[in-house]
């Protein structure tokens, strides 16, 4: 197959870049894989330095004042979709769908679209519809929540498959528990409970709902837990917020990281509390790729990852007594979080790893162009 995979990212993208990079490289040693991506942005970056992917540097402006850039980029992707006959172009959000299927006119044999649905947001509205009937043969869904969601959309009319992010299970291996101890050491001694997270600190992730529930609890429990979070520092309103809570010694930022496996490797357990956008997470599965369990609230596709008091917990959302009583939980049964760990890192081994979800996206490709054949 010949592929072009876009995304319109101009920084890092999160968890777009990581889904596109990752889909580049385990397709490109079998197949003539393409990248389009803002030349600024991380995913342009790292696939230009990928073995066997071809990137292409490629704006994707949107908005009515920014016309003459659009039409710019809009002949430089039609001139690289004539040069290449690809099979599939496979998009990631609304701005490169737009700019692709505005590209693809006057192509007498267009390629097959594939959009991935990433977040929760609704798919409504008179582009969505546009796009649905007149550019997307099949949507990709990440969780089986949004699967069921499309149902109820204009993209009902396209193929849906389900193919759950993948991450790398290699890299987010377990440490072993000597380096593990001397990084939870810089953030917490041995009688204190630390809860953590590496899906960053935007408000729709819940953390401060966690933060809150922490400090409703009873000021034995209440002094027995830190709190780490891997991401954006936040903003001014929550910081005082957490110091009028009384808990700025124990909930610690680490700022922005190149490589979050010491903050993993560090906590107890970890936790996924969003209640917006999200879908899968990323972060959980790697999270419990290395050995941590955890705590989840029950929006959109994050149950998914879980299998209740066996690898983690789930909690209703924004539910901050729920939360409460999670945390209080965790600490009855600190001594039971190492092998629920353990579960965790074998249930990431057997369904979470990235040839799983490589080879999956590859069996949907190949089974939209099994049925609308060219």
């Amino acid at each position: 197959m010949k592929l072009l995979l876009t995304n319109f990212h101009d920084g890092d993208g999160g968890g777009h870049t990581t889904y596109v990079l990752a889909l580049a490289r385990g397709l490109a040693p079998r197949h003539e894989v393409h990248v389009a991506a803002p030349e600024g942005s991380r995913l342009y970056r790292e696939a230009a330095a990928s073995l066997g992917v071809h990137a292409l540097a490629q704006a994707f402006p949107n908005g009515l004042k920014r016309l003459a850039a659009r039409l710019r980029a809009r002949a430089q992707l039609a001139a690289y979709l004539r040069e290449h006959d690809f099979d599939v172009v496979h998009v990631n959000g609304s701005a490169d769908h737009r700019l692709v299927m505005s590209a693809l006119r006057g192509l007498p044999q267009r390629p097959r679209i594939v959009l991935t649905k990433h977040n929760s947001k609704p798919m409504t509205g008179l582009g969505h519809a546009w796009r649905a009937r007149r550019g997307t043969d099949m949507v990709i869904a990440v969780c089986d929540h949004t699967r069921t969601e499309l149902a109820g959309t204009a993209y009902r009319r396209c193929l849906h498959e389900t193919v759950h992010n993948g991450v790398d299970i290699a890299r987010y291996a377990p440490w072993p528990a000597s380096q593990a101890a001397t990084e939870r050491r810089r953030w917490a001694d041995d009688d204190t409970l630390l809860l953590g997270s590496n899906a960053g600190t935007a408000t729709y992730k819940g953390w401060m709902d966690l933060v809150e529930a922490l400090a409703a609890l009873p000021t034995e429990q209440r002094t027995r837990v830190r709190v780490l979070l891997a991401g954006k520092p936040p903003g001014s309103e929550q910081r005082a917020r957490i110091e009028q809570l009384g808990l700025s010694a124990q909930v610690q930022f680490t700022g922005l990281l190149d490589d979050v496996r010491p903050v993993i490797a560090a906590i107890d357990a970890g936790f996924v509390l969003s209640w917006d956008v999200e879908t899968i997470s990323f972060a959980c599965r790697e999270m419990m790729a290395m050995a941590r369990p955890v705590l989840v609230s029950n929006y959109a596709g994050l149950p998914e990852n879980i299998q209740p008091d066996i690898d983690g917990w789930v909690v209703p959302v924004r539910d901050r007594t729920a939360i409460g009583a999670a945390i209080q939980h965790l600490l009855r049964v600190r001594d039971q979080l190492q092998g629920m760990g353990a579960a965790a890192h074998a249930h990431a081994q057997a369904e979470f790893g990235l040839e799983r979800f490589v080879d999956r996206t590859e069996a949907a490709y190949q089974r939209l162009l099994d049925a609308t054949p060219g």
